[in-house]
């Protein structure tokens, strides 16, 4: 039997293929490495309704990381813990004010399951409608009242960057922010010093498993500490460079059963 390690598993462009299904191949690699005793979590920028069909469909009983690492709990322990540190909802209007003098598409906050929409949006709708939250329309700085656990501002390409580089001057000290990889030209907020690699410490430390022995696969902007902390930080073949130059290893794409492949390899399933 091979010593145990913890799998941190991405979803969206790393365990699931583009049509957002998981592979027979992977999922029969992530069964494997179950039944020999090694242990499985997803840690995911989703919320945990739109993961939590994942969560059922590989039968895990783990800890998951969502948000960005801004919520993590264990859908099956209610003892296990429960850490959600939302972004101040102070902070989140002065942003949405900051954003009138720039050109936007929409700004949305989450707060767990409700959801908050600056504008009404027909496209973003349908990629925040899964797992059925509350939603509210309406300017945010009088209808969102609680902290949210994150803040998207949906832009145009060419205001990507100019709205970064006034969030780094503003408001570096609180936040947290990431880009979404095309066609989403979306800046996604969460609270100053979360990420990822949080929660997963939490999980590793709970089950006493070291850095060493921590396997993490991932391809975007929000794994990069997740991968840096993994003893075995893996990036995906159609990662973002950024994450290839600090990973400490490259596996095939996600279309190419990526995760299943390098976890046969190196667990000898």
């Amino acid at each position: 039997m091979a010593e145990k390690h913890l799998i941190a598993l991405d979803l969206d462009g790393t365990l699931l293929k583009d049509d957002k299904t998981i592979s027979p191949r992977n999922k029969e690699v992530i069964e494997k490495a179950k039944a020999e005793g090694h242990i499985v979590m997803i840690a995911t920028g989703r919320p945990f309704r739109s993961s939590e069909m994942y969560y059922r469909e590989l039968e895990l009983d783990t800890p998951i990381v969502n948000f960005n690492g801004a919520f993590t709990h264990h859908p099956l322990d209610q003892n296990w813990g429960f850490y959600h540190e939302p972004l101040d909802v102070k902070v989140a209007k002065d942003i949405v004010d900051a954003c009138r003098s720039f050109h936007f598409h929409n700004i949305i906050a989450e707060v767990m399951d409700d959801v908050y929409f600056h504008y009404h949006d027909e496209k973003l709708l349908e990629l925040f409608s899964f797992g059925k939250p509350r939603i509210t329309t309406g300017d945010l700085a009088n209808f969102l009242t609680d902290s949210p656990t994150s803040l998207l501002i949906h832009t145009e390409e060419d205001q990507l960057r100019i709205i970064r580089d006034h969030l780094s001057e503003v408001h570096a000290e609180v936040i947290e922010q990431r880009s979404w990889a095309a066609p989403w030209h979306v800046i996604e907020i969460i609270k100053s010093g979360l990420n990822k690699a949080v929660g997963l410490k939490k999980a590793a430390d709970y089950y006493g498993i070291p850095a060493q022995r921590i396997v993490a696969f991932g391809d975007e902007d929000n794994d990069l500490e997740m991968l840096e902390y993994a003893g075995h930080g893996i990036a995906m073949g159609n990662a973002i460079d950024q994450v290839k130059n600090i990973s400490k290893g490259v596996t095939l794409s996600n279309e190419e059963d990526g995760v299943g492949e390098y976890l046969a390899d190196l667990l000898n399933l």
